[in-house]
């Protein structure tokens, strides 16, 4: 008899986008318990225990509460040490450079940075390095002249754990440099005055998986509790409400694709809130050129804001996302937000040139079976991340993704809970195969000589765990239960909500619907398929839609079929086209009912 945990669900082994449908399995037993113990639906019960959500765990995360879940940010080493520090300079009216990375991780610790920094009357700046010309990280020159314009004290966020180098020439020229990260790091740390990092390996914090955003906001729950202390705040200079700023953890949490449990669940439910009231006149202006005209969540955060936060850092200019974020200034958050909706698109037409020839790499030759390689010259550095974050989805593991050009490579991988990226290319560091790299279990950046590249791809598969045959990818698409298309119904969606906010970890419910019929269909806006599903008794229907499938296979099926049963796959979701408790299937694949 077939094993149902390798057979395909409803058989379908290709689907018209090319995939093998996969059924996420989950403890029978405890489906039924936590279902039992928390007056929950099953299939509730069923997609907790899918995400390996064990019945302690279960409560906070029905109801995650920051209040419950914060710890105290003394519990980090060397936290103590950078919150006195930064206290000194405030009251010393020192000036404080703020060194970001160019991601949305980055832009987003530096932003709350600063925005603390300026509410608690401190001087501060951002610098942020360009991809292209300084790469990831501090560098030595930019150290250098931050000194040499005044700055005292620098912050580095989302980076610094490694680079031994440039904190070296920081502290000869008398700067002090405070790192707050968290790529894992080496035995030997670099000279800085604190290095707070809970992936630090002699670190025994239980918050690893924190986003450094996550970890700039212990430090500056930590500064603000030390100021308070100091008398600083009265009634001219009142306390600021450290709250008001989840959005950006948030926002860097979730697009930093670390897991959605814990701590950083709770960082994004609360953050999701106040994102909700757009506060912030960066966030504000950015979803109002990507035209988001519902309330905020976690699928805006980290598939329409967060894009373009990161899109200045890989096509256009690297600050613009700190400095959007950081702005109290509604026209220029309006101009910023302008200049990234237009990188934004030039990232969209690189990306999709590059990930076509990635995926064409992928399928042209034998794999391994935990990590998808790719390298290729002259494509854009600026957005083998993003291709890389697509392969891994498309393959359903880790991921690596090489830009060449004058001989190196610039490679950038993401990986899948269980298969930890950031130490192993640590690891080919040490092992002379790297220039430099570094990361965390969920994401790696790396620089490699062209002559080193098999074997950086050899060295990573075997220390993933690579013990089998090589072997020609199948896409999967993984699906968390069937559905009825009577079954589709509001209380269902309000069900569901509970599981928000979607990441990492745990991802958003996706239902396949057996041997449904196109009712009725269209084709609306920039390339959707809007269409209506019937049950096979015509007892019951489900509008749908397809979005930027109408060119695509899985649009032409949709549109052709004339009424012959198909399956079909995607996310069921509130539809505010219509308004009310209307619900509808966004779709994301499809296959003929009659395959074997």
């Amino acid at each position: 008899m077939d094993n149902p945990q390798l057979s395909a669900f409803l058989g379908v082994e290709r689907s018209v986008c090319g995939r093998r449908w996969r059924l996420r399995q989950g403890d029978a037993e405890d489906e039924q318990t936590i279902a039992e113990r928390f007056g929950v639906p099953e299939i509730i019960g069923r997609l907790l225990a899918q995400r390996g959500i064990s019945l302690g765990e279960a409560p906070l995360f029905l109801a995650p509460r920051l209040r419950e879940q914060l710890p105290d940010p003394s519990h980090l080493l060397d936290m103590d040490t950078a919150a006195a520090r930064l206290v000194h300079a405030v009251r010393a009216r020192e000036t404080i450079a703020i060194f970001g990375d160019y991601d949305v991780d980055g832009a987003t610790s530096a932003a709350l940075l600063t925005r603390f920094f300026n509410a608690v009357g401190a001087r501060n700046r951002i610098y942020v390095p360009d991809r292209l010309s300084e790469g990831y990280g501090p560098n030595a020159r930019a150290l250098l002249r931050l000194r040499a314009e005044g700055a005292s004290v620098v912050v580095t966020v989302d980076c610094g754990t490694t680079a031994h180098q440039p904190l070296a020439a920081a502290g000869q020229c008398g700067l002090d440099v405070i790192v707050i990260d968290h790529h894992v790091a080496e035995p030997l740390l670099p000279a800085a005055i604190a290095l707070v990092n809970p992936n630090r390996l002699d670190e025994v914090s239980p918050h690893r998986s924190l986003a450094a955003v996550g970890v700039a906001f212990l430090l500056v729950v930590a500064v603000n509790r030390t100021l308070r202390a100091a008398g600083w705040y009265n009634a001219a200079r009142p306390e600021p409400d450290l709250l008001e700023w989840l959005d950006l953890v948030a926002l860097g949490t979730v697009c930093d694709v670390v897991p959605l449990n814990g701590l950083n669940r709770a960082f994004v439910a609360q953050g999701v809130k106040v994102a909700r009231r757009r506060t912030n006149l960066g966030l504000d202006a950015l979803a109002a050129v990507a035209a988001i005209n519902e309330p905020i969540d976690a699928h805006h955060l980290g598939f329409v804001l967060g894009p373009r936060v990161n899109a200045g850092g890989r096509v256009g200019e690297s600050d613009l996302g700190a400095r959007l974020l950081a702005t109290d200034d509604s026209a220029l958050a309006a101009e910023l937000a302008q200049r990234l909706e237009g990188f934004n698109t030039e990232r969209r037409e690189i990306e999709t040139r590059v990930l076509a020839a990635a995926i064409a790499v992928v399928e042209g030759m034998p794999q391994s079976p935990v990590l998808t390689f790719a390298s290729g010259a002259d494509w854009h550095p600026g957005v083998i991340g993003i291709v890389a974050a697509r392969l891994r989805e498309r393959y359903e593991r880790p991921a690596c993704v090489v830009a060449i050009a004058d001989g190196i490579g610039r490679g950038s991988g993401r990986s899948v809970p269980g298969l930890p990226l950031g130490p192993a290319v640590i690891a080919a560091r040490q092992a002379g195969l790297l220039i430099n790299g570094g990361g965390h279990a969920m994401a790696a950046g790396f620089t490699v000589a062209v002559e080193n590249i098999e074997a950086l791809r050899g060295f990573l598969s075997e220390r993933l765990g690579d013990g089998l045959d090589r072997e020609t990818l199948v896409p999967e698409l993984a699906i968390d239960a069937g559905l009825s298309v009577a079954a589709a119904q509001p209380e269902l969606i309000a069900h569901l909500e509970r599981l928000a906010p979607f990441g990492a970890a745990n991802p958003e419910p996706r239902f396949a619907l057996s041997t449904v019929r196109i009712a009725y269909f269209e084709n609306v806006g920039n390339g959707h398929v809007r269409c209506t599903l019937a049950d096979p008794l015509e007892r019951a229907r489900l509008p749908a839609i397809a979005f930027r499938a109408a060119e695509a296979p899985l649009g032409r099926l949709l549109c052709q079929t004339h009424g012959v049963g198909i399956h079909v796959a995607g996310h069921l979701r509130r539809d505010t086209y219509r308004g009310g408790d209307a619900v509808q299937l966004v779709i994301d694949d499809a296959a003929s009912a009659n395959r074997s």
